[in-house]
This record gives C-alpha cells, sequence and structure tokens, in this order.
C-alpha cells in the first residue's frame, strides 16, 4: 500500500478541489441555462470581445505591411477573376472592334481575333469555375487568428505571431477540454435520457419528456460548440405534419435546428457510436431510419415520408434536400423527392459567419473526427437562422418547379448565391444535358447579319474545328469528337 507524502496529498486535494469548482461551474454557467433555455450572455459578450481583437490585427496587418512596403492580400469576394456578364455575340463583336480600325460591315466573314473569346472562356471555366469553389472553405476578409485561414495574409509582426501563440494556448489547453467534457455530457444525456423515456408507455407525457430531453441534450451539445445562434420569424417554425427544408453546409446544422425545434430526422442506418444514438432516439421518438439497402429505393423512401407527414400528430421531418455540405455561399440544386409528397414546406435559411469558425465540412478532405476536432478548436461557431412562412405546392407547379421556389426564397433570406448545378458534382461527373446546352451555344461563331452561317469552305472548315476541338475539352475523349461534328447545327 502506497503512502502519500504531505507533498503529494496537497496536489491530490488542489486537483479534487479544481475539479469540483470546475464541474460546478459547468453545472451552473452552462447546463442548468441549456436545460431551461437561458443565457447569461456569456458568449456574445466573448464574440464583440473577438471581434474587437480581429479589428485591431487587421489594423496592426495594414499598418505592418504599409511600413515593409508589401501588399496585403485581401481576396476577392465575387471570384477569382473579374467577369462581365456579356453574351458571346457583344463579346465578339468588341474583340473584333478593338482589333481592327475598321467599322464592322454585315459580311459573315471569319476572324482569327474570334478564337479569343473561347480561349478566354476557357481560361477563366479553369481558374474560376462557379462550381467547385462551392465545394472548398470560403475565403476571409481579415484573419481571425486561426493558422488555417492565414495562407492568404502575407504579413504577420512579432505582436500577432505573440496574440496568435496566445490564442492557440487558450483554445487547445482551455476551449477545447471544456468543449470535450460538454458534448460528452450532452451525448451521454441524450442516449440515457431516450432510453428510460423509450420505455414509457405511449401518450402526452412520454412526447412532453422526449421533447425537453432532446431540446435539453442539444442545447449543451450547442454549447459545446460555443455556438452563438440568431434565430429569426420563430413564428414561422415547422409544425407537425410538415417538411422542414434547409440549405446544407455541415452536420452540425441538425444541432443548430434542434436547439430550438422538435423535428423528426430522416437518415440511413450507421454502425458505432452513431448507430448507438440513432436506436436510442428512436425509441423515444419516431424519427425516419433507412436501411443501407433502402436509400437507393426512392419509391420505398417516398411512402415512408408520406407515411409520416400524413399522421398530423407526427413530427415535421428536417430534410436538406442538396444532399451535400456546400461552403455556405450558395444553395446548389434541391433533389425534387421531399417536395413530390405534397406536404407543406417549412424552408429554413442558415447561414455562417467565417470569421469566428469555418463550419463547411469537406468532406472529401476531412474524415467526420478532424471535422469535429477543427470545429472544437475554432474561436466559436456564429450563425444566423431564418424561418420562413411555410410554402405548398401550386396546381400547376410540378415537383422540380416547387423545389427550385422554395431554394429561391431561402437563397434570397439567406444573402447566398441560387445555383442551378447539383451538389452530387462534388463526387460525381456532369449530366449530358449540360454538355448539350454548351455544344449548342458555342458550336459555331455568330455573325453580325443575325444568323449562324457556314459560307465559304474555310468559314465550313473553321465550324468544324470550333466544334471539334470544344467537345473534346469538354467531353475528354477523341471518340466524341465526329458525333458531335455531326449533330452541329451549323455542320450540314
Amino acid at each position: 500500500m502506497f503512502l502519500l507524502l504531505p507533498f503529494d496529498s496537497l496536489i491530490v486535494n488542489l486537483l479534487g478541489i479544481s475539479l469540483t469548482v470546475l464541474f460546478t461551474l459547468l453545472l451552473v454557467f452552462i447546463i442548468v441555462p441549456a436545460i431551461f433555455g437561458v443565457s447569461f450572455g456569456i458568449r456574445k459578450l466573448y464574440m464583440k470581445t473577438l471581434l474587437k481583437i480581429f479589428a485591431w490585427a487587421t489594423l496592426r496587418m495594414e499598418r505592418g505591411a504599409k511600413e515593409k512596403n508589401h501588399q496585403l492580400y485581401k481576396p476577392y469576394t465575387n471570384g477569382i477573376i473579374a467577369k462581365d456578364p456579356t453574351s458571346l455575340e457583344e463579346e465578339i463583336k468588341e474583340i473584333r472592334r478593338s482589333g481592327s480600325s475598321k467599322a464592322l460591315d454585315n459580311t459573315p466573314e471569319f476572324e482569327l481575333s474570334d478564337i479569343f473569346y473561347f480561349c478566354r472562356k476557357g481560361m477563366e471555366t479553369i481558374m474560376d469555375d462557379e462550381v467547385t469553389k462551392r465545394f472548398s472553405a470560403e475565403e476571409l476578409e481579415s484573419w481571425n487568428l486561426l493558422s488555417r485561414t492565414n495562407y492568404n495574409f502575407q504579413y504577420i509582426s512579432l505582436r500577432l505571431t505573440v496574440l496568435w501563440g496566445l490564442g492557440v494556448l487558450i483554445r487547445y489547453c482551455f476551449l477545447l477540454p471544456l468543449r470535450i467534457a460538454l458534448a460528452f455530457t450532452g451525448i451521454s444525456l441524450l442516449v440515457i435520457g431516450t432510453t428510460v423515456v423509450g420505455y414509457l408507455p405511449n401518450g402526452r407525457f412520454k412526447e412532453f419528456l422526449s421533447k425537453h430531453v432532446h431540446l435539453m441534450c442539444y442545447r449543451i451539445c450547442v454549447r459545446a460548440l460555443t455556438a452563438i445562434i440568431t434565430y429569426h420569424d420563430r413564428e414561422n417554425r415547422p409544425r407537425n405534419g410538415g417538411i422542414c427544408v434547409a440549405n446544407h453546409t455541415s452536420p452540425i446544422d441538425v444541432i443548430i435546428l434542434a436547439s430550438d425545434g422538435y423535428y423528426a430526422m430522416v437518415g440511413q442506418v450507421h454502425g458505432g457510436l452513431m448507430g448507438v444514438i440513432q436506436r436510442a432516439m428512436v425509441k423515444a421518438c419516431p424519427h425516419v431510419w433507412f436501411e443501407r439497402s433502402e436509400v437507393k429505393d426512392r419509391h420505398l423512401v417516398a411512402k415512408r415520408l408520406t407515411e409520416h407527414v400524413q399522421d398530423k400528430s407526427k413530427l415535421p421531418i428536417l430534410i436538406f434536400p442538396e444532399g451535400t455540405c456546400i461552403n455556405n455561399t450558395s444553395v446548389m440544386m434541391f433533389k425534387k423527392g421531399s417536395f413530390e409528397i405534397g406536404a407543406t414546406v417549412y424552408p429554413v435559411a442558415i447561414k455562417y459567419d467565417p470569421q469566428f469558425g469555418d463550419a463547411f465540412w469537406n468532406s472529401s478532405k476531412y474524415g467526420m473526427v478532424t471535422y469535429l476536432l477543427r470545429m472544437m478548436t475554432s474561436w466559436a461557431i456564429v450563425c444566423s437562422v431564418w424561418y420562413l412562412p411555410p410554402m405548398t405546392r401550386e396546381t400547376d407547379e410540378d415537383a422540380v418547379q416547387f423545389a427550385n421556389r422554395v431554394k429561391s426564397a431561402i437563397a434570397r433570406q439567406g444573402g447566398l448565391v441560387d445555383l442551378l448545378w447539383d451538389g452530387g458534382l462534388k463526387r460525381e461527373k456532369g449530366e449530358e444535358g449540360g454538355q448539350a446546352h454548351v455544344d449548342t451555344s458555342v458550336s459555331c461563331l455568330p455573325y453580325p447579319r443575325g444568323g449562324v452561317h457556314c459560307d465559304t469552305m474555310f468559314d465550313k472548315h473553321v465550324c468544324h474545328w470550333n466544334v471539334a476541338f470544344l467537345c473534346y475539352q469538354m467531353e475528354g475523349g477523341e471518340s466524341t469528337l465526329e458525333r458531335k461534328r455531326s449533330s452541329s447545327p451549323c455542320i450540314q
């Protein structure tokens, strides 16, 4: 049996007192307020302090860059390169006008300068297309003292380095352990609470307990991320028998919304820790989980969802129709499945502030554990949530049109770019339909007479070459050249 020396006993006592004080502070200032849904304003004060520090850091960087005669790089918010929204005809006319002092006539003659338009457009697309940049982290206007976001800023002074080092100590030595403890507490209470509630007989009391257990645990998990959320228009929150649809940036979107409302989740059955949580949750609440073999069966999925929404006593379903995470600068194509059911749709717009931490999950670059570690070592997660008025499908509207109308409303409210592209392009090749549209648009040069002509043999050879070259680039193979040339509207 080991004997403790007086010094060792003192250390043990101090450690015990420290843990007791820490747990008491967690209980009083975080867990209990989370249970009752109240806040002492500590997180907002923390956010205001961070904003002042970021502003000071930006001024130091700008001043230091001027003193050293360095350029402080700030990325463009609208893209890497400047683009003019002009049509193909207008741009080619401008190229011809700038390249020749002669007045433009209506003679449909080919000019060598015509190829400059296509060369420039091709380089623009390679450098800065509007799709692939939606699958990478949003660029910042000023540095937020995180090493993962400092690649755009060339000058960092000694004072900023010291401040950054102090921030590392705070984030990794204080905030990270605190957040891990809160996350463990929230997940443990969720599993234990939903399991216990699941054994109660169905009724209002069980529903009441299930709702408050879910809300309490999600609010604790929100505090584990130091999430500062502003909810707008809460009178439009989803109601039973409806479908809540939102733009998708991160897995924590679920926690953000579920900490303010009670939803039925939809998803695939998982194993491991996620599977344990899913099995516990479904005991207390009618969530809709699908087996791996069922997910690809659209009719089965639609049937299960329809049965759920037709029962007005069941919770609103939470769905992210994009099907993948986008970097919170835009909203991409909504899958039409959830809009074919015929239920009332409650749109929700979520907009994160990347200044305090990037919430976007780049699943092709980071695993779930790495992503959560990045979230817990960020300064905070700050976002705004807007509940939009409920929307229903009109009589002369199909599911695709209804989905686009809902998507446009979400993009407009959240200040996001409304894109028609499919988020599936993140992992898959684009469909033939989009390429065919481009083929038709650029298959021949439009001449000033108002039509598309290939009168001379030389012009016809030029048209053949344009179509073949462009289609070769877009589809990436020689086997498509002859087919594209023969199907072109200008090559007859």
